[in-house]
């Protein structure tokens, strides 16, 4: 509005520039509420009318257009101003209820459980949504602490309606049974009375007890990452393949067998979900997890975790396609 003042005062009315007042409300209509819309508004018609004068545009017909023209945007700049803000207020109210499934959902997990410490890591694929399909629970049981982590196949509300059955039947069943196996079992029936058709859920159990090993029981999910406290780093995956949770009428077995991996002071187990391996680069190559185990060397959990979700980040150059959880467990090192 200054810079087309300055050009009509300067040039005089031949240029044509006075309507260009009205920029000034237009971009207040995108930018501030509807108060600060007409308060800009106002000033514009007023400059303009002075202006409109100053050049003696009203004693022909060019004045009248470059007021009706500020008039326009205005009342515009205004309604479309009050349209953003109900829509930011349904977008806040949306959020603010989606951090609370969230959390009812995907509670905290404990940071630390005897001589394991632990961090978790999630990131939804849906910013405004902030949940998705990933899940993941750590209990503390008799038998040891328990782990799942998941993906639900599909997106949307009926994604988290899975995962929260899953995670249901498995804070329940990690309590009551005795072995992994029933754990699964449990969660197993749990969702083949919820879900319908062919949809399924990829799942990896474990178990760490007292001994130097964990126990690992996969539902078709990713081999959990073991970085071992020389430096090694394997994929921790089963001795066979089997299906996933949700599937179990068309297997011909009673589902995955437990197997065992070391794990001794100074190991880490990385637990994570497809969003991670499968981000790709401009180039259409997955995200390297074995390569980058480097990046989990801080002492703190938590900060290992969130150098490797920057990684995961810069390799796919801007945001995630896909739900990535990652839930990493470390040994403590000897004193």
């Amino acid at each position: 509005m200054a810079v087309v003042t300055a050009v009509d005062v300067t040039a005089g009315p031949g240029v044509g520039f006075l309507p260009l007042v009205s920029l000034g409300p237009a971009f207040a209509g995108l930018v501030g509420g509807w108060r600060r819309t007409a308060v800009v508004g106002s000033a514009a018609f007023l400059l303009c009318l002075g202006l409109g004068i100053y050049d003696g545009l009203f004693e022909g017909r060019r004045g009248l257009p470059a007021l009706l023209s500020v008039a326009g945007v205005t009342v515009a700049g205004v309604v479309a101003a009050v349209m953003r803000q109900r829509r930011e207020a349904e977008l806040a109210s949306v959020r603010s209820i989606a951090e609370v499934a969230q959390r009812v959902l995907l509670r905290p997990v404990p940071r630390g459980a005897g001589p394991l410490r632990i961090a978790v890591s999630y990131t939804s694929a849906v910013a405004e949504a902030r949940i998705g399909g990933d899940l993941y629970e750590v209990v503390t049981s008799p038998g040891g602490v328990r782990i799942i982590v998941g993906d639900v196949q599909g997106k949307g509300l009926e994604a988290v309606e899975s995962a929260a059955v899953v995670l249901g039947a498995f804070r329940e069943a990690a309590h009551d049974e005795t072995d992994l196996t029933a754990v699964g079992a449990r969660v197993e029936r749990a969702l083949g009375r919820h879900l319908g058709g062919e949809r399924f859920v990829t799942a990896v159990l474990a178990e760490i007890g007292d001994g130097p090993a964990a126990t690992l029981l996969n539902f078709g999910h990713p081999a959990p990452l073991v970085v071992r406290a020389g430096g090694g780093v394997d994929f921790a995956a089963p001795p066979e393949r089997a299906l996933p949770l949700g599937l179990a009428a068309y297997g011909d077995d009673d589902g995955p067998k437990p197997h065992t991996v070391p794990f001794a002071p100074g190991d880490q187990l990385l637990f994570y979900t497809d969003g991670v391996t499968e981000a790709r680069d401009g180039g259409g190559r997955f995200y390297p997890l074995d390569t980058r185990a480097m990046l989990l060397g801080d002492d703190d959990p938590e900060e290992a975790l969130r150098a490797v979700r920057e990684d995961v980040v810069a390799h796919a150059e801007g945001p995630l396609h896909d739900d990535a959880a990652m839930l990493l467990v470390r040994y403590r090192k000897a004193p």
